[in-house]
């Protein structure tokens, strides 16, 4: 059984996210259940996927939600959203957040913005072997924003060790992806690898 927690705001692709590693996972036989908790998405809201992927046949999913100290992976796309759903990592689970502050209305109103780093920096503590992608370099090499929550992906299944392969997440992106997209998300898996040396 595996807990995988997506969270970023809205308009950075969780749910697209999860819905391609429930692609790979189902290419796979595994069973999967997921679900989104959405909060004023569209206004830049919190927005969380869970996924929960199984591939043993005794065990079932019967809740599509991942419990506090279940997730095994948890893919931030912003720093402030990762602190947020901090508490549903497992010990010894594994952290990969992107590293760009996006301004919420609260902040873009007050005298004081909020930066990245005091966040980051409290990340790294809380959870050692934080994984922190530059997503500004990613979205550089990429050409567009529009592909970054699989860039993240990718470096996700690379860091982690969750059964999901990165050439899984290539062929659930031309399964689950239009077509005029493909180029474009695929080249984002590409750039990732790159960025980690891979």
């Amino acid at each position: 059984m595996l807990n995988i927690m997506i969270t970023g705001v809205g308009g950075q692709g969780t749910v697209l996210a999860a819905k391609l590693l429930a692609q790979a996972a189902e290419a796979r036989n595994w069973r999967v259940r997921t679900a989104e908790t959405i909060g004023m998405a569209q206004r830049g809201g919190s927005v969380v996927s869970h996924v929960r992927l199984g591939n043993d046949g005794e065990k079932r999913i019967d809740s599509p939600l991942i419990a506090h100290g279940e997730a095994d992976l948890i893919i931030a796309f912003e720093p402030a959203e990762a602190v947020r759903v901090l508490p549903y990592l497992r010990e010894g689970g594994c952290m990969v957040t992107a590293t760009s502050a996006v301004q919420p209305v609260t902040a873009a109103l007050s005298k004081e913005p909020y930066t990245a780093g005091p966040v980051l920096d409290y990340l790294a503590q809380a959870v050692p072997g934080t994984v922190l992608v530059d997503d500004r370099a990613l979205i550089e090499k990429i050409g567009s924003p529009k592909a970054l929550n699989v860039a993240l992906l990718a470096c996700a299944l690379a860091c982690a060790n969750v059964g999901i392969s990165v050439d899984e997440l290539r062929e659930a992106v031309v399964a689950a992806v239009r077509p005029q997209f493909h180029e474009l998300n695929l080249r984002a898996v590409d750039a990732a690898l790159a960025s980690l040396g891979r």
